[in-house]
């Protein structure tokens, strides 16, 4: 399998309190996690495969048993096998029913007229929002797991509300970001008419209305527009200081004056080789963003 798959690999951006982070996987040594607050200085280089990053399970990491390698382009970083593990205990695939803690139901903004409804569970507080790229948000209701599901299902028939928002169009409403009084109008409204619906689960504690947005977390203030984005390959270099991190993607300020788009779901599975200060960029930057392909495209 080669000695590479014994080297520290990137295991994408993580969310939590304290902000984003990028995650480093071993299949010896666990992981570990790199804080990206803005201003930091990133250079490095790609190693010469991208491999699968296998499964994270009862908060631990659990190895690709052959190490597969996985496309470039690939948004996400798990092989096909290592994808069905994944989902066959998974509350996204309706596989994980027996799931006994409280889940709230919350509806997403991230661009005009498409507010999407979803789950997550109560004790993440808002953090899968953050890892989506939500630029606002409010929580409809709290409550057992059949419960929300089925509020995410009444309004999705009711309301006509989707639980999907294609990701591209997410990213292309961050920058310029629509002002907060619109999100909260819009959120407002929804969530006025999923209370008056009259057909929530009784099991469902609806909760006041109460948005949430996530400019300052972004750093929404320090995208420009023109942002070119970075086509990942193995030996290719990437360099710049963080200027801001929203969902998955990692906004880089490179000493050209350029800023760079990184998307850490297509980073993830690289072994990443420190690169000198001030290194340039030589991977692919399209000035146009790359066209959406396959399901993951709609998160």
């Amino acid at each position: 399998m080669g000695a590479e798959q014994g080297e520290w690999r990137c295991g994408g951006v993580r969310w939590g309190a304290a902000g984003p982070a990028l995650v480093w996987l071993h299949p010896a040594h666990g992981e570990r996690a790199t804080p990206l607050p803005a201003g930091r200085p990133v250079a490095f280089t790609t190693g010469a495969a991208r491999r699968c990053v296998g499964v994270r399970r009862g908060g631990r990491r659990i190895p690709c048993p052959v190490g597969a390698e996985v496309a470039y382009a690939a948004v996400s970083a798990q092989c096909p096998e290592c994808a069905r593990l994944d989902r066959s205990h998974s509350v996204a695939a309706d596989t994980a029913l027996d799931d006994p803690r409280p889940y709230d139901v919350y509806l997403a903004w991230s661009l005009p007229g498409a507010v999407k409804v979803g789950i997550t569970a109560a004790e993440r507080e808002g953090v899968r929002l953050l890892e989506q790229g939500a630029l606002s948000y409010a929580l409809l209701g709290r409550g057992p797991l059949m419960a929300a599901r089925r509020a995410e299902a009444v309004l999705g028939a009711a309301l006509s509300v989707p639980d999907r928002v294609p990701y591209a169009a997410k990213r292309a409403a961050r920058c310029p970001a629509p002002a907060q009084e619109l999100r909260t109008a819009e959120l407002a409204g929804l969530h006025a008419q999923a209370c008056g619906l009259g057909t929530l689960p009784e099991s469902l504690a609806v909760l006041p209305f109460a948005p949430v947005h996530h400019d300052t977390a972004f750093h929404l203030d320090r995208l420009r527009p023109g942002c070119g984005t970075v086509v990942l390959a193995p030996g290719r270099t990437i360099a710049g200081t963080v200027a801001a991190v929203a969902g998955p993607d990692v906004y880089l300020d490179a000493a050209d004056g350029r800023q760079l788009l990184v998307d850490a779901r297509q980073l993830a599975g690289w072994a990443l080789a420190a690169a000198a200060p001030g290194a340039a960029t030589t991977a692919e930057v399209l000035t146009q963003p790359p066209p959406a392909a396959g399901p993951e495209a709609l998160f």
